[in-house]
């Protein structure tokens, strides 16, 4: 079915097989291919179609070069009862990822609380898909991972940042859960390139060109310039995004061992190393706290009810139809996908065609 001149849909659940068999003809075990491919096109479920099977591609040339470990011995390398430190032994981020995520959770069950750093993984995926782990076990879920350079501090001119995204969930009883998820720059690289794809410009606050000055082509920014920390400058508030990027920067990789800032490896095999290494791979930070442990948990759902029902009660602004909750937008998309499929434009469609080729798998 068309949804667009230039887009085609497809049901999920012949993206998820089909990424699942691209990484099993990597190497990777079947069940981690499963899950990889669960946590991939949940992003294209959810409306994050920069992190969903538009990126297969970069995996597939990643394994090609030799660049991810499909078979990687997930290593704990310090525990307590409530906290670890892991080695992803530069495994596949969506196979990585979720290990450690699963960690988190066991330490929770035992210890009240679980809190897991990764050292020595790769790109995983969107970081809400690890949050929304605890919902039926009623936990609040952590998650958050640092990223290749592509964000300045502010007043800088100069990649030195990932978008380091923070994830967060909070379950309701009656009402759907609050699943906060977002990056520390101003928008997503993905974001741009959607807008590359579509000819389309970008909003100012976006980002700056190589020297240093705001622009609203994509182009211009992909040849030289850098992404904006959220806010933009100081007078929106882009000292806070610049701070939140740094948090993530440390409990992901100052915490973990491994690599910080301008210091992560790129994700894309066209994108030449850094200049030198300061830890091993890119790091992830988990936590995962039992509701039990802190409140009856009825009572905090029925609360967290009660402060979605308030805030969807908000007087809306004009022209509006008033305040969304986080996760509304990302639940909606995945009703409309799932029931008329994930739209994918052809340019995406085009390189998935193309991974199929390379690895003998069937797409269509």
């Amino acid at each position: 079915m068309m949804a667009a001149m230039d887009e085609q849909r497809f049901p999920v659940e012949q993206l998820h097989g089909f990424a699942a068999r691209v990484f099993a003809h990597f190497g990777v075990p079947a069940g981690d291919a499963d899950r990889a491919a669960e946590v991939l096109t949940a992003a294209d479920l959810r409306g994050i179609d920069s992190h969903g099977v538009a990126r297969l591609h970069f995996y597939a040339e990643m394994f090609e070069k030799g660049r991810l470990n499909p078979r990687p011995n997930f290593r704990v390398l310090r525990s307590s009862p409530s906290t670890a430190t892991a080695d992803g032994d530069n495994g596949l981020g969506l196979v990585v990822g979720p290990r450690a995520n699963d960690l988190c959770m066991e330490k929770a069950e035992s210890a009240g609380t679980g809190w897991v750093s990764v050292c020595n993984s790769n790109h995983y995926g969107i970081a809400g898909w690890y949050v929304l782990q605890g919902l039926p076990r009623d936990r609040i879920n952590w998650s958050m991972t640092n990223a290749s350079k592509l964000v300045t501090p502010l007043w800088g001119n100069e990649r030195m940042l990932g978008t380091n995204p923070i994830a967060i969930a909070f379950p309701g009883q009656k009402e759907p859960p609050i699943v906060i998820d977002f990056a520390t720059c101003t928008a997503a690289y993905g974001k741009l390139e959607i807008a590359k794809r579509k000819g389309a410009k970008i909003p100012l606050g976006w980002a700056v060109d190589r020297e240093g000055r705001d622009t609203d082509d994509p182009d211009a920014m992909i040849a030289g310039g850098a992404l904006l920390p959220l806010g933009a400058d100081r007078d929106h508030g882009g000292h806070k995004g610049y701070s939140l990027a740094l948090m993530v920067d440390v409990l992901s990789a100052v915490l973990s061992g491994a690599n910080w800032g301008p210091f992560v490896p790129p994700f894309a095999v066209s994108y030449a190393p850094p200049a030198r290494s300061v830890g091993k791979g890119l790091g992830h930070f988990f936590g995962s706290m039992r509701l039990d442990g802190f409140i009856d948990p009825a009572e905090f759902k029925r609360q967290i009810d009660d402060v979605v029902r308030t805030l969807r009660g908000t007087k809306p602004a004009p022209g509006t139809s008033g305040p969304l909750i986080p996760g509304d937008p990302e639940r909606a998309a995945e009703e409309e996908r799932r029931r008329e499929g994930v739209p994918l434009p052809e340019s995406v469609v085009r390189n998935l065609r193309d991974v199929a080729a390379r690895a003998g798998v069937a797409f269509e």
